[in-house]
């Protein structure tokens, strides 16, 4: 592709509609904050042109210069060619309503745990107290950020064993300017993290088997295999979760962990343990909730692993 092929495309509306057309016919895959072609051209052309998804449809017919034109086509082009997920083409993803800078170091933003987020986690939180919340494998650092910008009273911690996802999740917490609120350890789940109890024990972390990684469309290559494979059946990182969880929380304290896929194995591995899965009415699936009661309960299965 190059740009004597395109001087017909003149407006943003013709390159959206080229881009996503593009997209299809090179069969890509959407899943990493967008659904489909069209969404997703649409946000590589108008971060190309430093515009905003809010400005309305009027500017769709502006015309492009020649400069604009050559950088949405870089844009375009390098979708298709290399595969890769637009977020680490404009360094940019959104959760939460929140954007996020992100890089090849973390996975690009997607969890349905923000719409809980969004929610304050009602109705299992009261977000007039004081609470403490801790997100493990926080990657970007989004999930922790979305709590802190939602439930305006908590203090958050958040960890990951990676140093370069934390270089990457410090961006975003000065971004938000949430020093005094947000504080990041680099730790291997709870190992290394200061002794504390928490209202909210909150986690993406990987779930994906080791079967499933090597049928993933080739977008999930881009992104860190330490952000998604989890051992044979899934479950390698959340079964520890689960095991030490218990003393990290508060009673009457909740923790919330995505599975995704993997929830068969997880409720095969744990059967009777009464995992409450979540409805999203944005779509998603395989996130359960239980409390620091049910985690103590059922300790000594979690612990026999």
């Amino acid at each position: 592709m190059n740009l004597s092929l395109c001087e017909d495309l003149s407006t943003i509306r013709d390159w959206v509609r080229w881009g996503a057309s593009r997209f299809r016919e090179a069969g890509l895959f959407f899943g990493h904050g967008t659904d489909n072609a069209f969404d997703e051209s649409l946000a590589l052309v108008l971060h190309a042109l430093h515009l905003d998804h809010d400005q309305g449809l009027a500017y769709l017919d502006a015309r492009l210069t020649r400069e604009e034109k050559e950088r949405v086509l870089g844009y375009l082009t390098r979708r298709v060619e290399e595969r890769v997920p637009a977020a680490y083409i404009t360094h940019e993803a959104w959760f939460a309503g929140l954007s996020f800078y992100v890089n090849e170091n973390v996975l690009v933003p997607r969890s349905p745990i923000a719409e809980l987020i969004e929610q304050g986690f009602e109705p299992w939180l009261n977000d007039e107290e004081a609470l403490r919340v801790l997100d493990l494998c926080t990657g970007s650092g989004c999930i922790a950020i979305a709590c802190a910008h939602y439930l305006p009273n908590a203090r958050v911690d958040a960890s990951d064993i990676s140093p370069s996802a934390l270089e990457v999740a410090q961006v975003n917490v000065d971004r938000h300017q949430l020093e005094e609120r947000v504080s990041l350890f680099r730790s291997d789940l709870f190992d290394d993290l200061p002794e504390a109890r928490y209202d909210l024990i909150v986690s993406n972390p990987p779930y994906v088997s080791s079967e499933e990684m090597e049928s993933l469309p080739e977008e999930y290559g881009h992104e860190p295999a330490l952000g998604l494979e989890a051992g044979a059946d899934g479950l390698e990182i959340v079964s520890r979760i689960l095991a030490e969880g218990a003393r990290w929380l508060k009673p009457g304290g909740i923790m919330v962990v995505e599975v995704g896929d993997s929830m068969e194995s997880l409720m095969r591995r744990y059967p009777g343990v009464p995992f409450l899965w979540l409805d999203f009415e944005r779509g998603g699936h395989g996130v359960f909730l239980l409390t620091a009661e049910q985690l103590q309960q059922y300790q000594n299965q979690f612990s026999e692993e």
